[in-house]
């Protein structure tokens, strides 16, 4: 199977996991984000760790050296991601959008909250921690075009497909929780219509002429989609039945 088709196997994968089909009640959505928020915090590092190199974000500024419609393209995700609008009239980022859903539901903050204080990856299910450490160390390493690789095939292009399911099994289920809702379908609207294309042009930019660049990217790329898939079938293992 080629590189291609195997990241077109695994996205599909992820698009039809078993695991929306159990988020049917509040006890489960709260499991599910009990894990699920790791997710969201660690995908703000790989969006900086691509910001810190296309863009000048230390003092004495300076100009970027890339093409100044990539640095345009960074900073329009990282708007969005930063300081998006809230549906309440204001503006708030998209973690702590999140840990608002969160409180909604009194969903477990503890397992998040301990491991950004003392940063101890073992503490965390091995599943979870496996992705959570991947992305940590891909977002603060120089390879910038694996960044862009598992940020645009791993997040970008991904998430509109694997929310999708989500919200319409929230929504069949009549279930209490229009923070979860809003954050979901706002992430649905941004990356499907707008940051998903974003991120794939950075990743083209990055890569250039290098074959090499692209296939490590790739292989990056597999790499992301199989560590969501085992925290995805984790987290279902965790749900009542």
């Amino acid at each position: 199977m080629s590189n291609s088709n195997q990241i077109t196997e695994l996205h599909n994968q992820l698009k039809t996991h078993p695991i929306y089909k159990e988020i049917s009640t509040l006890d489960n959505i709260r499991v599910f984000m009990k894990w699920h928020v790791f997710a969201v915090w660690d995908f703000m590092s790989l969006l900086k760790g691509l910001q810190r190199e296309i863009t000048c974000v230390s003092v004495p500024w300076r100009p970027s050296p890339y093409p100044k419609d990539l640095a345009r393209f960074i900073n329009e995700i990282v708007l969005g991601e930063e300081s998006d609008e809230d549906g309440k009239g204001g503006y708030t980022d998209h973690f702590t959008m999140y840990l608002d859903a969160m409180d909604d539901i009194n969903a477990d903050q503890y397992p998040l909250r301990n491991f950004l204080e003392t940063m101890d990856y073992e503490s965390l299910p091995g599943p979870i921690r496996e992705f959570v450490k991947f992305n940590i160390e891909l977002s603060t390493s120089n390879d910038h075009h694996k960044i862009a690789a598992a940020f645009f095939y791993g997040r970008e292009n991904l998430i509109p497909d694997i929310f999708g399911p989500l919200v319409a099994e929230l929504k069949s289920n009549e279930l209490d929780c229009p923070n979860l809702i809003y954050y979901l379908e706002r992430h649905i609207e941004l990356d499907g219509d707008e940051h998903g294309d974003l991120a794939g042009k950075c990743f083209d930019l990055l890569c250039g002429n290098s074959e090499i660049k692209r296939q490590e990217g790739i292989d990056t790329a597999i790499t992301s989609l199989k560590l969501r898939d085992n925290m995805w079938s984790y987290i279902l293992g965790q749900l009542a039945g």
